[in-house]
């Protein structure tokens, strides 16, 4: 089990890019969270099985068509045992 807690830099909101990653996380089988910032980056929490989390953060890398992504940071979080996967407000 492996959490993560990711914050992607570039042009990511207004694109699609939470909705299009809670498809993905659903596809991979991961929980977690995702949510817009107010400085333009998005925030996200994802947990899964290691190679489920990391097929989450390559498609995060990259994001959906009309995104570009100039940097994800992604540090090791504590597990929180979530469940679902879900988009929140903005923060």
């Amino acid at each position: 089990m492996r959490s993560v807690h990711v914050i992607v830099e570039g042009d990511v909101q207004g694109v699609g890019y939470r909705y299009t990653l809670r498809l993905e996380a659903d596809r991979a089988g991961v929980a977690g969270w995702v949510r817009n910032r107010l400085d333009g980056s998005v925030e996200a929490v994802v947990e899964g099985a290691d190679d489920r989390v990391d097929d989450v953060l390559a498609w995060m890398a990259e994001g959906p068509p009309g995104a570009r992504v100039d940097r994800a940071r992604v540090t090791d979080a504590d597990p929180a045992q979530l469940s679902g996967f879900e988009v929140r407000d903005t923060a």
